[in-house]
Formats: C-alpha cells, structure tokens, sequence
C-alpha cells in the first residue's frame, strides 16, 4: 500500500502554505474588483445627481423668472423627475458603499492569509494550520455571497491594477527588503 503524500508533515505543510497563497491571491482579486466596482458606482451617482440637480435648479428657475416659460420649466422639472427615479431605483450609494465594504472584507482575508502563510505557518501545529485555512476558505466564502458579482470592466481593470504592482507593497519589491538597525549593543 502507497504512503499518502500528506503522511509527511513537510508535504503537508507545504500543501497548506499553497492553499493559504490561493486564498490570497483569490481575496487579492476580488478586493480589487469590489474596489473597481465601487469606483463604477460612484461616477454612475455622479453621472446621474448632477445632472439631475441641475435640470431641477433650472426647471425652478424658469418657472418663476419666465411666464411663457412654463411648458419648458415643466419638462424640465419631469426630466428631472425622471432622473431622480432612476437615480433612487438604481441606488448607486448603497451599491458603492457595499462594494466598498466587500473590498475591505476582502482585504483582511487577504492579509490573514498572507499572515499566516509568512508569518505564522513554520511555527504553527498542523491542525492548527489546518484549522486557520478552513476560517479564512470560509470567511472568503461568506464574502463571495455577499459581494455583487462584478462587471467585466471591474475585473479588468482589476486585473490591470494587480498587474501594474497596485497590491505590491515596497518591502515585497525585489532587493526592498531592509531589517531595522538594533538599538541594542550598538
């Protein structure tokens, strides 16, 4: 009979540290599109308050300054009208501030992952590994049923920001890495 690979506490470990880079790298993801997505929703509450506002401010300006100008305050006042129904039906606020949220659920995930990947995983009892990636599969889990599935153009410009080092932090940067001078001795 076969020895399973996972019978070697080494092959086992290095099994979890792949799976937690997996976790990372999936949370990194989506956390950039949730972001990206969030960015779609706020130039869409834009795109769509100030024109809205500015249709309205005008409507109530002819109105009152113009009498023969009722028929174009009144159908600017019902485009408005308009616009601010689909503004509240779309409810752009919510879905950026959701997004929002997601992308940061997403972040701690991500940074939890690469925590105990680097930090924490060399020390760490198997089962206790173990035990750590089933909480963070589980957590990013949640958030994918949470989070609104993200537009085409969200991942792609995801992708795009990832790919241009947007999720690279300096220390992780070829030949960056420097270990503070001890205080101690000298």
């Amino acid at each position: 009979m076969a020895e399973s690979p996972y019978s070697d506490p080494g092959a086992r470990r290095a099994a979890i540290a792949d799976e937690l880079q997996r976790v990372e790298e999936s949370a990194m993801y989506s956390a950039q599109t949730q972001f990206e997505t969030a960015k779609h929703w706020r130039g869409v509450h834009l795109l769509m308050g100030i024109p809205t506002t500015l249709l309205a401010a005008v409507a109530g300006t002819t109105a009152l300054v113009e009498s023969t100008g009722r028929v174009a305050a009144g159908i600017l006042a019902l485009v408005s009208a308009g616009l601010g129904a689909v503004m509240t039906t779309v409810n752009a606020p919510q879905r950026m501030s959701h997004a929002t949220a997601c992308a940061n659920a997403y972040l701690e995930v991500q940074t939890a992952a690469r925590q105990t990947r680097t930090v924490d995983l060399p020390v760490l009892a198997l089962d206790d590994a173990r035990a750590v990636l089933a909480e963070l599969t589980s957590r990013c889990g949640e958030q994918n049923r949470a989070a609104e599935p993200p537009g085409r153009r969200a991942y792609r410009r995801a992708q795009s920001n990832i790919g241009a080092g947007g999720q690279t932090y300096a220390v992780d940067r070829e030949g960056a890495r420097t270990v503070p001078a001890s205080r101690e001795g000298g």
